[in-house]
């Protein structure tokens, strides 16, 4: 099986991309904390993956007008599910989903506008709709800063306003952060109806819709339907471009910072162990830089795994220095070099997308 495997970077200046709500530990109730994991006495900022996963899904419907997110509905305060149909719906199938109603509340569902939007469940013999469940084809890691860093506490007021002014206070901070990727290819266009849970992906009502898609295929062994191939690199390919667009991240408005990758490092291999989750570091001053070491070995270990060239995305202007010395690395190593190619990271992931476009890739990669 493939896998389109990746690691990227986003450059955070000042911002604060992503809140814990507020600071319990402050006397001021009008604080806003910043996720952080703390180690001993360092901090080191974070993005959770469940955020990163909400950028990329909201971005992907403006990239590309064929990505229609599916319908949600929220059942409870602690509830809430998509259409979870992935054959209409691009993000149920390479997001995955877990659509579990709760069994006391069918009569309510069904009277309900909202929930009728979402493609029905099959019932058992008393009436109650039967979960299905989707692994995520795609995955993503927590963004973490690659080195400590010290967070800024900064305080302000609200003054457009007669009398006292409102005080009130937030956290941000300067970093690097660093998050794995990978896209399971078999997995994306491919749904299963094996009764077992995180692959009963397909019901009765969504196997009927599946035999609907023309072209579609039957994978008897496997109990799975797969999309016809063009529809897969489709959404493979949609993936991808959101990507190379991001946009998202809270205090925007304050902290306004471009989260697309400021540098990328991705090929798709054979196995889904990820082979660059340490190519990239802090250097002793805490800044980011490629462990050139950490790639040779990689190239070396897993040289039989690749099954594209190593695509490197690198804005000119970040990390100018690094970047001047993977170049010499490059040139000093041309058998590496011939592995590699090096430009801006929507370039990069252009050039992923256009390897789609080649038949013979595409079917040995979508196997």
């Amino acid at each position: 099986m493939a896998f389109v495997t990746g690691l990227m970077l986003i450059d955070a200046p000042a911002s604060a991309l992503n809140n814990a709500g507020r600071d319990e530990s402050q006397s001021d109730q009008n604080t806003t904390a910043i996720k952080a994991i703390r180690v001993g006495r360092d901090l080191y900022p974070y993005v959770s993956a469940q955020a990163f996963r909400y950028w990329l899904r909201t971005t992907l419907p403006k990239v590309n007008a064929a990505w229609v997110n599916a319908p949600t509905y929220k059942e409870s305060s602690n509830l809430a599910y998509t259409a979870a149909d992935p054959i209409h719906y691009w993000d149920d199938d390479l997001f995955g989903y877990m659509r579990a109603p709760q069994g006391s509340d069918t009569n309510k569902r069904k009277t309900d506008p909202l929930y009728a939007k979402l493609t029905p469940l099959d019932v058992d013999s008393k009436g109650k709709e039967k979960a299905v469940t989707r692994v995520s084809p795609f995955r993503v890691s927590t963004l973490v800063s690659v080195a400590p860093v010290a967070i800024t506490q900064h305080f302000e007021v609200m003054t457009r306003h007669e009398g006292d002014p409102v005080p009130y206070s937030s956290q941000f901070y300067r970093a690097t952060l660093k998050g794995l990727f990978s896209l399971d290819l078999h997995a994306s266009g491919t749904f299963s109806y094996r009764d077992k849970t995180g692959f009963r992906n397909l019901d009765d009502v969504r196997t009927r819709l599946a035999q609907d898609v023309e072209g579609i295929k039957h994978l008897e062994d496997e109990k799975s339907y797969r999309l016809p191939d063009d529809m897969r690199v489709a959404r493979v390919k949609a993936l991808f471009e959101g990507l190379a667009q991001l946009e998202g991240g809270a205090k925007q408005s304050l902290h306004y910072t471009d989260v697309s990758p400021a540098l990328l490092i991705l090929a798709v291999t054979k196995g889904g162990n990820h082979i660059f989750g340490h190519v990239v570091g802090a250097n002793s001053k805490g800044q980011p830089e490629i462990k050139t070491a950490a790639l040779e070995e990689a190239l070396r270990v897993f040289a039989d795994d690749l099954l594209s060239p190593v695509y490197v995305g690198w804005v000119q202007g970040y990390l100018d220095d690094e970047r001047a010395k993977f170049t010499q690395f490059l040139a000093d190593n041309p058998v590496i070099q011939q592995h590699i190619q090096v430009s801006h990271p929507r370039e990069a992931l252009r050039a992923l997308v256009n390897a789609f476009n080649d038949s013979d890739n595409a079917a040995q990669w979508l196997a």
